[in-house]
């Protein structure tokens, strides 16, 4: 009999199964806002999922190569290529992952240790911008990284430097890391002892 695969303790692609179909129920319109909380509580709860890594990684519960390990497979979940729904709920889902992407590098960044504290995270987000103007977008991801790793370390990010972000990769980015900062302060059952096996 093969072995099965152990479930990530943190999150398991059975919920992320369980939000597409949430979504896909939601019969979401772009022009039915009411009804576009669903893609938010989506990505609110991988942020718990991948803060909980974190926190248990802070505490020395699990080492650094576990907590890279299951935001490696939990990121292969969520990344990866939906079937079509409709238009605009793949248009959501594509823009929530693209925000989890600037979560994920954020979280790694943070886990390697590869960032040095500043409270100069403007600089980081001009740099990012800047970076994406230029099409270099390993560079804006690299800083963006930087700029989420700083907030999982006490860090705080002012709502005015995200004003004025240009429509791009950047900007989804760093929706990304306004949810890490979000969910942070408005939610600490991710410093709780038991991770939280989901629907």
């Amino acid at each position: 009999m093969p072995e099965q695969k152990q479930l990530n303790p943190f999150y398991t692609q059975e919920r992320w199964h369980n939000w597409i179909s949430k979504v896909k129920d939601s019969g979401f319109k772009i022009d039915d806002q009411q009804k576009g909380a669903v893609f938010v509580y989506m990505e609110d709860d991988l942020v718990l999922a991948c803060l909980k890594i974190i926190a248990k990684y802070d505490k020395n519960v699990i080492s650094q190569e576990d907590a890279l390990k299951y935001l490696a497979e939990i990121k292969e979940v969520v990344l990866k290529k939906i079937e079509p729904i409709n238009e605009d709920i793949d248009m959501m889902i594509e823009s929530v992952q693209l925000s989890l992407i600037g979560v994920f590098a954020s979280c790694e960044c943070y886990l390697e240790k590869a960032f040095e504290k500043t409270k100069s995270l403007d600089k980081l987000i001009k740099s990012a911008v800047e970076a994406e103007k230029e099409d270099n977008m390993g560079a804006a991801l690299n800083s963006i990284a930087q700029i989420g790793a700083n907030i999982l370390a006490g860090g705080k990010i002012k709502e005015k430097h995200l004003d004025d972000i240009p429509e791009g990769l950047v900007g989804e980015w760093l929706d990304g890391i306004d949810s890490i900062s979000a969910a942070m302060v408005g939610d600490t059952s991710y410093r709780d002892d038991e991770p939280d096996e989901g629907d």
